[in-house]
């Protein structure tokens, strides 16, 4: 059976992560942030961690049912989606935001900060859409 413990505390984490980063996104133009490494860098690392969150819950629930082999990231959601998990639109929500992790982590020396601006401006609905889809799991 799923751990619902190991799965809310990644769910709390995340939602506090989205709560930093919204209060980001309200408060902030895109000249502000850009101009400010405090602003971006704890926004790359709010998304990092938040999406680290759903890999680790994503993960789990593939270890705990026996669900298969995760070799990379991205199997996490198709495993998920495979074993009638995940609905098609959010696999493939979370497998962007798999990619969107990966530049984070890899590619931190050319980030491109307005594209983690778009992020918060248009994307962080489609994190708490993953939040509620783990939360079915509670």
């Amino acid at each position: 059976m799923v751990n619902q413990e190991i799965i809310q505390k990644r769910i709390d984490k995340a939602n506090q992560y989205l709560d930093f980063l919204n209060e980001i996104r309200a408060d902030y133009s895109l000249r502000e942030f850009k101009s400010d490494p405090l602003l971006y860098g704890s926004s790359e690392r709010f998304l990092h961690l938040c999406i680290e969150s759903f890999l680790d819950i994503g993960n789990h629930i593939i270890s705990d049912q026996n669900l298969g082999k995760v070799d990379a990231y991205s199997d996490i959601p198709k495993i998920l989606f495979e074993n009638d998990y995940l609905s098609a639109e959010i696999r493939d929500v979370f497998i962007m935001i798999v990619g969107f992790r990966n530049i984070l982590v890899h590619d931190y020396l050319e980030i491109d900060r307005e594209i983690v601006y778009s992020v918060l401006e248009d994307n962080l609905e489609d994190l708490k859409r993953l939040v509620k889809v783990f939360a079915e799991f509670l």
